[in-house]
């Protein structure tokens, strides 16, 4: 197998409704402009309260994906 580099960034999805969704959220929108999207890990999960309700999950996700130009 030839060597490989992968970048990492990190992003935050949110959802109304879960942490799933709220990490769905973050990967989805990432692969809509990245390619080969290799692996998803939650570093974070929180909520954000309002009158003492939660208001929104929140999911950081840091995402891999392959970097570089392919021949």
């Amino acid at each position: 197998m030839a060597e490989s580099v992968y970048k990492v960034i990190e992003l935050v999805g949110t959802s109304s409704e879960s942490w799933e969704k709220a990490a769905a959220a973050a990967v989805l929108q990432a692969s809509k402009t990245l390619r080969d999207l290799r692996v998803a890990e939650i570093s974070t999960l929180d909520v954000a309260i309002e009158d003492g309700k939660i208001k929104s999950y929140r999911a950081k996700v840091k995402l891999s994906f392959k970097y570089g130009n392919e021949k």
